[in-house]
């Protein structure tokens, strides 16, 4: 026997009663990667390249986190020059994998048919080209404003966009592989990738909130000179403004460009977040081997899928939720800058969200009740795409459920909180509902088999064989009724599966629109900065709210994929 490399475990081909006790003694030494259980354990060349990667993150963090609290501190631009080294390992690591190691024999003998799905990868690329027109917004506006910018900073987009581009296609085309030569180089490179994408949405997420703050700090004292009317406080604010935006006001194309940059920002942090998490699991699964249950879902989404299915009423439900949603974001981008319609502004933001939320709270209670109903089996085995799924869903959803529980203390301590206090109050109760519920939905479901359970199929089949024979004698066939009933119930619960998912498909998606395109209430109803003061606040809300865009992004391809398996 080979004791180098292994564990042990007993056999269980045995076919003597001792099966069932310890007296089976045949003993087998595996390589640790041909068991499940014994994959997924942090050991060896996993461990090495954690270790990597939490290292880099760490100092990463540190970097950025000086720049944003201590710029002046870091003189030589220190986050910049570490983000364009990683990039630069990233992509020599990128190319020797497509150009050299993939193209070697027997490096993928595997595929992990969970990873990667249709869904996520389109939208993984979809973001990769507003991420691309950004890179150009990017270039352009520092460019315009190279004289007062330093040299990491302006060749910063000319490193991020080829990283972006071939880390896109690299997760487009090779996501699905279970790599079992060069480990060790394989699972330090994909570290690597992971922890650049992390700083990388880390700088965006600290560069987004300075941002916001200079706005708001802007606003204040906009309405400070406009109360006190000084001229010393308008020669203050004309200083402060050209000290902020540089040479940019001097020309329209330099505006034209920092507002696609503006416009474009929240597409490149989901795109570093879910490129992360595919990146995590290509890493999970390097030296996997597939068992012997690893089914293949083969169905795609299409319209035909969703026109046989008969799905009627959660689309036409849904499209009435985003198309009121497009004209409540219409209509707040427009007033909520003006002082007399700012008000209601409001009112439009909350009343749609009170309105929606509820019907998605019902929509998930009723789908538990579905899969009550419907008694399917869960998936047996460990799957590092599906608790990965999980874990992301319950990760992103922390951002919104501590933003809702900021609010509702904000809310509720304020004395004087007025008409809006309350519509914020209401509004983060609901949000705590409805996504407790829509979380439960989901992960139900991704558990489920898609066979329905045994007990169910052998007495379908019992009844089926039952009445061909009952035909042919020309006996009575009254007791094949339980099988038409057996079939009717899967057939109305899985209309009602593929309902509910199309409804809640369309209200994610609106729900995700409306904060990533600039629509943060938080910001600029004054409740939370008034109870937790400025600074707090806007740390809160800018790691909470892109979070929570993350979270009906990934809600949306979850449901897609119940839509599909219903």
């Amino acid at each position: 026997m080979d004791l180098e490399h292994g564990a042990v475990e007993l056999d269980s081909s045995c076919n003597s009663p001792c099966d069932e006790a310890v007296n089976c003694l045949d003993v087998q030494i595996q390589d640790p990667e041909m068991d499940p259980g014994l994959v997924f354990v942090p050991s060896g060349n996993h461990l090495m390249s954690g270790l990597l990667g939490l290292n880099v993150v760490l100092l990463g963090a540190a970097l950025v986190a000086g720049e944003a609290f201590n710029p002046e501190g870091l003189k030589h631009q220190e986050p910049h020059v570490f983000m364009l080294l990683l990039m630069g390992v990233s992509l020599v690591w990128m190319l020797w994998y497509l150009l050299w190691a993939r193209k070697q024999p027997g490096i993928c003998p595997h595929k992990d048919h969970h990873a990667g799905g249709v869904t996520t990868t389109l939208v993984l690329i979809l973001f990769a080209v507003f991420s691309l027109l950004l890179y150009i917004c990017r270039i352009g506006y520092l460019v315009s404003i190279m004289e007062c910018q330093p040299a990491a900073e302006v060749l910063s987009p000319f490193m991020e966009a080829p990283f972006l581009a071939l880390q896109a296609y690299l997760l487009w085309s090779h996501s699905k592989d279970c790599i079992h030569k060069h480990k060790l180089i394989t699972r330090s490179g994909l570290m690597v990738i992971l922890a650049t994408d992390l700083l990388l949405w880390l700088n965006a997420v600290t560069e987004d909130t300075i941002h916001e703050e200079i706005e708001l700090e802007k606003q204040d004292m906009l309405d400070a000179s406009n109360t006190n009317s000084t001229e010393a406080d308008i020669s203050d604010l004309a200083g402060f403004a050209n000290t902020t935006f540089c040479q940019c006001n001097a020309t329209a194309v330099c505006l034209g460009f920092r507002k696609g940059y503006e416009i474009l920002h929240p597409f490149n942090m989901e795109f570093y977040l879910m490129a992360g998490c595919m990146i995590y699991v290509m890493w999970k699964n390097v030296g996997r081997r597939m068992s012997s249950d690893h089914h293949h879902v083969t169905q795609k989404l299409t319209l035909s899928v969703v026109y046989k299915g008969g799905v009627i009423y959660g689309l036409v439900f849904g499209a009435l939720v985003l198309g009121a949603g497009v004209s409540v974001f219409v209509l707040y981008q427009v007033w909520v800058s003006r002082r007399q319609l700012r008000l209601t502004a409001f009112l439009i933001f909350y009343g749609y969200h009170l309105a929606v939320m509820p019907i998605m709270s019902l929509c998930s209670l009723a789908g538990m009740v579905v899969y009550r109903l419907e008694r399917r089996a869960n998936e047996a085995g460990h799957n590092p795409t599906r608790s990965l799924d999980v874990s992301l869903l319950v990760a992103a959803a922390l951002g919104q459920l501590a933003l809702s529980y900021f609010s509702i203390v904000a809310a509720l301590a304020l004395e004087r909180r007025g008409t809006l206090g309350d519509l914020d109050l209401s509004y983060s109760l609901l949000s705590l509902l409805e996504l407790i519920l829509q979380n439960i939905f989901i992960i139900e479901g991704l558990h489920r088999h898609p066979k329905l359970k045994k007990k169910e199929k052998q007495l379908s089949s019992i009844f089926k064989f039952k009445k061909k024979v009952a035909e042919e004698r020309n006996v009575d066939i009254s007791m094949l009724d339980k099988s038409n009933a057996v079939d009717e119930k899967t057939s109305w619960t899985k209309r009602a599966i593929q309902e509910i998912c199309a409804f809640l498909v369309l209200s994610n998606v609106m729900l995700w629109i409306i904060p990533a395109f600039g629509i943060h209430p938080q910001f600029e109803n004054g409740i939370g900065k008034e109870f937790f003061g400025f600074s707090a606040w806007f740390i809160l809300v800018n790691l909470g709210q892109p979070l929570s865009v993350f979270y009906r992004m990934h809600s949306v391809g979850a449901l897609i994929e119940l839509l599909i398996s219903a």
